[in-house]
């Protein structure tokens, strides 16, 4: 397995000089805003350390090449993805095929993956979008469109984190697999600074091609 783990604040600038094996698969991870603004060690009031290095640990474990970065300060979801989508765009290029590659996001991470996917359009890329629906996102960010094979995660105690199957129903791109997942692990918000085994689990298997 090769790992890719980029931590510098320029945005996904590495190239990648590698032969693809028959089993390479890519997740690029994208944290929560609570890391962007704090350090690695630092405490959230209520949910704790973001276990960032550990989620991304569960990822490497199941043989994934991992691509990700510790944002810094408060950045544009929009303008962070379109860097996101030169990158992928670059994987494809060498060879990769987009059903191996995941864009897998954690609260605002998972809007970024969410511009990722309206950006991309292609509807053979992966997409894990966690807790990162809200009722009134249809109004308040109208340009997202769903694209692509779609995975939503959403904690039944977590107000920032509901059902997107309006979304998908208002979304006019090709979306060639789509699945929802309700954990209830009674944590709110807080369930995904860990690599709680509800989440992580559903995500690898759709990164591995396991739509079921």
């Amino acid at each position: 397995m090769r790992t890719i783990l980029l931590l510098a604040t320029i945005l996904f600038s590495v190239f990648f000089n590698f032969q693809e094996e028959e089993n390479d698969r890519f997740i690029f991870f994208l944290h929560n805003r609570f890391l962007e603004t704090h350090e690695l060690n630092e405490l959230h009031p209520e949910y704790g350390r973001t276990e960032y290095k550990e989620i991304i640990s569960e990822f490497q474990k199941s043989g994934f090449n991992v691509i990700s970065e510790k944002r810094n300060g408060n950045v544009n979801a929009r303008q962070y993805a379109i860097g996101i989508v030169n990158q992928i765009d670059s994987l494809l290029k060498k060879g990769i095929a987009p059903r191996k590659i995941t864009i897998v996001g954690t609260s605002k991470g998972g809007y970024i993956a969410q511009y990722v996917s309206t950006l991309a359009e292609n509807p053979d890329l992966n997409f894990v979008f966690i807790a990162s629906f809200r009722n009134n996102d249809i109004e308040s960010i109208p340009n997202i469109n769903f694209c692509g094979k779609i995975l939503t995660i959403y904690e039944k105690s977590d107000p920032f984190g509901v059902s997107a199957i309006e979304r998908k129903i208002n979304s006019n791109c090709e979306i060639k697999e789509f699945k929802e997942i309700e954990i209830n692990s009674g944590l709110g918000h807080g369930f995904l600074f860990k690599p709680l085994k509800e989440w992580i689990q559903p995500t690898i298997k759709w990164a591995n091609g396991n739509y079921n």
